[in-house]
């Protein structure tokens, strides 16, 4: 059977530069929308968190305001009811054998700016999944984790890969951009990724060989698709 290994972070807040604390966890729309394309395509998924902490959902995922109306924040919450029981017990992400997975996917939300971003068990799986040419997926703040992957000689493995992610817009336009530490985007850059964005809040993705990149929540149907296909090739 096909195997997938979902990570998620364990974060329940992102660090601001005046060092308070902004709420955050997992954005729900882009655990559920590839957890559920996986699951309908009959993929054994793993949940994976640093430490194996129970995830923190973002709670502003699950507004109507997020879901185009009640009945889209009603179906987002009774989705993640059904997976409740891995979530409540997800694998610890130290202990993980990433050679065991046919793919391998992160979703977003601020939290892996926080916890993933400086993991290095973290790093080291990213790497890993990399080389042996298995899909990794890593969609809107989740990119953050790769900054964590280091070869032994201190270079970054994604440098020169095309990518994606919640672009310095898009953090303008939810308020966070003046108060954040760093942005994603640029610490992406920084670290010598070619950085392809598009407009914000349109769902946009970008493959380079088998790294797989969405912006934002709206990305996720589509990045779940394209993962899809690529481990029915890889396969």
């Amino acid at each position: 059977m096909t195997a997938a290994l979902i990570v998620i972070s364990g974060a329940d807040h992102w660090t601001l530069k005046d060092g308070t604390r902004h709420p955050t966890g997992y954005w729900a729309e882009e655990l559920v929308v590839p957890h559920r394309t996986f699951r309908a395509a009959g993929i054994d998924i793993t949940l994976a968190t640093p430490g194996g902490v129970a995830p923190t959902v973002d709670r502003a995922s699950l507004t109507p305001d997020a879901n185009g109306g009640e009945d889209g924040a009603d179906a987002m919450v009774a989705y993640l009811a059904t997976i409740q029981g891995e979530l409540s017990h997800p694998e610890r992400l130290e202990d993980v054998d990433p050679d065991a997975y046919d793919l391998v996917f992160y979703p977003g939300g601020h939290g892996p700016m926080e916890d993933l971003a400086v993991h290095e068990a973290s790093g080291r799986l990213v790497t890993r999944v990399l080389d042996s040419g298995a899909p990794l997926g890593v969609l809107c703040h989740a990119p953050a984790a790769l900054l964590a992957a280091r070869r032994p000689d201190g270079s970054w493995p994604f440098a020169g890969y095309r990518l994606t992610s919640f672009t310095d817009a898009e953090e303008a336009k939810v308020g966070l951009a003046e108060k954040a530490p760093w942005l994603l985007q640029d610490r992406l850059v920084k670290e010598g990724a070619r950085f392809v964005g598009a407009p914000p809040f349109i769902p946009h993705t970008v493959v380079d060989r088998n790294l797989y990149t969405g912006q934002n929540p709206a990305s996720s149907a589509e990045l779940a698709q394209e993962l899809l296909q690529a481990v029915r090739v890889h396969r």
